[in-house]
Order: structure tokens, then C-alpha cells, then sequence
């Protein structure tokens, strides 16, 4: 597709993505004025508009175009995959809602309310997903029939190179033609000569080639340590010919890790990280959410929290709370808050029982430990003495959902790098383990679930985990 043409698509996208958002908001107000009764269709058509909630309105669109912007909704998605592309109207979608309610927040527009935001980002979501699937299917159909097509130049002949060259070619749709590959010769390039690719010139012919053919894109799969001076060189000849170039980020040939490219101070940065936890709008809504359930609860819990806090000051001498250094993010200290079960001098005891540890590895547990205090009993049975960490959560050093944070002597029982992955998230009150047997769970196990829980995170996976603690914790199962 040529240059101008692709603009126009563009440009067209642009604003056909303003008029949907500009849709949704239309019939999310007449559903708020449908429920409300007061005027009817015509009525709500004829209405004057202020010039000031112009305004407001157009900065409105304004701040959601810029997100779109901003997550790259209006680059190049040939080689995105539909789930990349979903996941980016999502973040997309809900970040521009709490624009919306923010803003209504600001300027006290009332119409703005529970059933408003419901419609507008329901109706949003639903026509960019249908928009984006009718433009791949309609892009697809065009690729298919030999048009908006893209020839490809691969530099390597590696094993990468070709794994490369055959993703591409059992992806028709994505409309790429390889035109050859670019190397010297060399003895190990065996599967390049297996699967009887063709090379059209080695480094030295590499600058005569692209004077004389059509080369929409790059492909860079060399080997940077060995080779990274070609490298160097292929990139600088395909600026002087502003060909876009690409290349595959696995480097280091990491086997869990994603990366993710951005742009600092004019340099282009590829960040790898593990998991499905990145700074993001996803870990924006994570936090605000964390921060408004847990005020929330605290609200809605203070008598319960009032009311134990005496039982455990009638009960039994010592503090209310229990204190204890704990790891977080990226194993930061914090001392996290839990009401005390235990006699006040449990830690100074440990020594004393540790041959009586019920579980594997560094964690210390024991189902009936001595030094629990009857109402501490009770209040582990329960988890109500989990409830304080809700103001570790408000000040920002555990979520709701996530591995459990890790006392500093268990820490350093560790044995395996592998393990200490866990800390590469906010720890939480709960997680996958609290739901899956809780404290019976062996420690191996713990730390797989705990692992299985960073690699498949999403805002939707949190709200199952949370929904399934409530019965885990009404049935006390493992509790300990």
C-alpha cells in the first residue's frame, strides 16, 4: 500500500474511531434519559447546547484520542495478533471511560452516572472489536487475492531467519512476499539449505540490491554478538533508504520473557519482562481498583475491625496488631499489619518449635501451633486477621490479588533463583494458592501457583480470584 493511500486509511480509522466513541456517548445519554423519563427523543435532539459543555465535551475527545495514540492503535498492525489488538481496545476503551467519569467528576455533569458509564463502554468496546474484525477480515481477503502485498527482505540465514521465513509464509494473510535472503556463505547453515530459500547477495551486494528492486521491509536475524558490525550496517543502509526495518527481539533466546518496544530521548528501547504484568493502563485500573475496594472496606469492615481489636486486648496482653518486615515489589521492605493471634513473644519462640514445621522448604507452618491465643484461633479461622493488611494495600505496598508477601527469615531459606520470580509483582492478601487449598498446599506448589499466576495475569483473572476466596475463606479450608 503506498504511502498516501495509507495515510488516508489512517486518517480514516481516526475519525471513524471518534464518531463510534461519539455514538456510544449519544446512546449512553439517551439511556440515562430513557430511565429517567423526562424528555423524549425529538426533545433530547432539540436541545440548545452550551458552549461551555462544548468545550468540556471537546476535550473529552480530545484526551480519548490521545490515548488511542498514545497505545499505538494507529501503527502498523500487520504482524499484531487479533488477542494484542482486543487487549489494546480494552485498555484503550477503559482508560478513555475514566477520563469520561473523571472529567464528570470535575465538572459536576450529573448525566454521568452508573447506567451512563455501563452503556458508553459496553457500546464502545463492542464497535471498535466489530470495526477492527471487519478491517482484518476485509484486509485479509485483499491480501489473499494478491493485493496489499509487502515484499520482505530477510538479512541471516540462521536457523532464527528461517523459522522466521516460514511464519511468514503460513501466514498469507499478513500479505508478505519474500523477495530472498541476505548473507554470506557459511558451513552452518544447513536448514536455510534444507528448505532451498534463496539468497540474493551476501553484505558486500546488499547496497546494489535495494538500488535496484523493490523492498517494502527488513528482516533482521543475525546474530549480534557475532555479527554485529553487518548488523550495523544493514540498519544504517536501510535509513539512507527509509526502508522500515524489523527485527526479532529474542536476542538472548529467553524462553518466558515478552518484550515490548518504546522510544526514549530519540532512542528506540526493547524492554523483555516475564508475566502479564507491565506499567500499563492495566496496572493503572489495578491500582485504582485496589485502592477503592480496599477504602471501601474499610469503611464497611470498621466495626468488625473495632470489635476485634478489643476481643484481642481482653483476651490477651500485648499489642493489637502484629508487625513484621515483610518483601514486596522487587523484594522492598514494608512492615505489613495483621491482627496478633499469637502470644506477644511468638517470634522470640520460633527456635523452640521449629522442629515441628508441618511444611516443605523455607515457609514455617504448623497447624496447631502452640502460640496461637484462642481468639487468634478463631480470627486465623476465619481470616479476619488478614483484614489489616487492607491499609498496606491503600499506601501502595501489597494489592488485593497477588503471591502472598514473604516474611524475611523464609526469604532467605530460598534455594532456587526460579522462585524469587514472585517478587517480580505487588504481593497481595490473596492469590491462586488461598483458593487452591490454601496453607496445606506444599511449597513447591505454592511457588508454581504463584509463578502460573504472574505469567497468565489480567484485570479478569484478579476478579475471579477475589469472587473464589470468598467461599475458600467462608470454608476455612487450610487455614492456618
Amino acid at each position: 500500500m503506498g504511502t498516501i493511500r495509507r495515510q488516508v486509511l489512517l486518517n480514516s480509522l481516526k475519525v471513524y474511531d471518534l464518531l463510534l466513541m461519539l455514538l456510544s456517548f449519544a446512546l449512553a445519554t439517551l439511556a440515562v434519559s430513557h430511565q429517567a423519563g423526562n424528555f423524549t427523543l425529538a426533545e433530547f435532539l432539540s436541545m440548545r447546547v452550551k458552549i461551555s459543555n462544548l468545550v468540556i465535551f471537546a476535550g473529552l475527545v480530545l484526551v480519548w484520542h490521545l490515548i488511542f495514540l498514545v497505545l499505538g492503535m494507529y501503527a502498523s498492525r500487520r504482524l499484531a495478533g487479533r488477542w494484542e489488538e482486543t487487549k489494546d481496545i480494552l485498555k484503550g476503551s477503559m482508560l478513555g471511560t475514566i477520563a469520561v467519569m473523571l472529567g464528570a467528576a470535575l465538572f459536576h455533569i450529573r448525566m454521568i452516572n452508573t447506567l451512563f458509564v455501563i452503556t458508553f463502554l459496553v457500546t464502545n468496546i463492542l464497535a471498535l472489536l466489530i470495526s477492527r474484525i471487519v478491517l482484518r477480515v476485509t484486509l485479509k481477503r485483499i491480501r489473499l487475492h494478491g493485493r496489499n502485498l509487502r515484499d520482505i527482505l530477510i538479512v541471516g540465514t540462521s536457523a532464527r531467519a528461517v523459522q522466521f521465513a516460514k511464519k511468514i509464509e503460513n501466514s498469507p494473510e499478513l500479505g508478505y512476499r519474500i523477495i530472498g535472503f541476505v548473507d554470506d556463505e557459511w558451513a552452518g547453515a544447513t536448514e536455510f539449505q534444507d528448505a532451498q530459500y534463496e539468497r540474493v547477495c551476501d553484505f558486500a551486494g546488499l547496497r546494489g540490491f535495494l538500488r535496484e528492486n523493490v523492498v517494502d521491509e527488513v528482516a533482521m536475524a543475525l546474530p549480534m554478538r557475532s555479527l554485529h558490525a553487518h548488523a550495523s550496517e544493514v540498519a544504517a543502509l536501510c535509513e539512507e533508504h527509509g526502508i522500515l526495518l524489523r527485527f526479532t527481539s529474542n536476542l538472548f533466546d529467553l524462553k518466558l520473557a515478552k518484550s515490548r518496544a518504546h522510544e526514549f530521548e530519540g532512542d528506540s528501547i526493547i524492554s523483555h519482562y516475564t508475566g502479564g504484568m507491565m506499567e500499563g493502563g492495566a496496572l493503572v485500573i489495578k491500582r485504582m481498583f485496589d485502592f477503592l475496594v480496599s477504602l471501601i472496606l474499610v469503611v464497611v469492615l470498621a466495626p468488625v475491625l473495632l470489635v476485634t481489636a478489643i476481643l484481642i486486648k481482653l483476651t490477651s496482653p500485648g499489642p493489637v496488631f502484629f508487625l513484621q518486615n515483610r518483601l514486596g515489589l522487587n523484594k522492598r521492605r514494608f512492615k505489613i499489619y495483621k491482627f496478633r493471634t499469637m502470644v506477644p513473644d511468638a517470634e522470640k519462640q520460633m527456635k523452640q518449635i521449629e522442629h515441628l514445621n508441618e511444611v516443605s522448604g523455607p515457609v514455617f507452618k504448623i497447624k496447631n501451633d502452640p502460640r496461637i491465643t484462642p481468639v487468634g484461633k478463631f480470627l486465623r479461622k476465619t481470616s479476619i486477621d488478614e483484614l489489616p493488611q487492607l491499609f498496606n494495600v491503600l499506601v501502595g505496598d501489597m494489592s488485593l490479588v497477588g503471591p502472598r508477601p514473604l516474611p524475611v527469615r523464609d526469604y532467605e531459606g530460598f534455594s532456587e533463583d526460579w522462585q524469587r520470580r514472585r517478587f517480580s509483582v505487588r504481593p497481595g492478601i490473596t492469590c491462586t494458592w488461598q483458593i487452591g487449598g490454601r496453607s496445606s498446599i506444599s511449597f513447591e506448589k505454592w511457588m508454581e501457583l504463584d509463578l502460573q499466576y504472574i505469567d497468565k495475569w489480567s484485570l479478569w483473572l484478579d476478579f475471579e480470584i477475589l469472587l473464589r476466596t470468598i467461599p475458600a475463606v467462608l470454608r476455612g479450608s487450610g487455614a492456618a
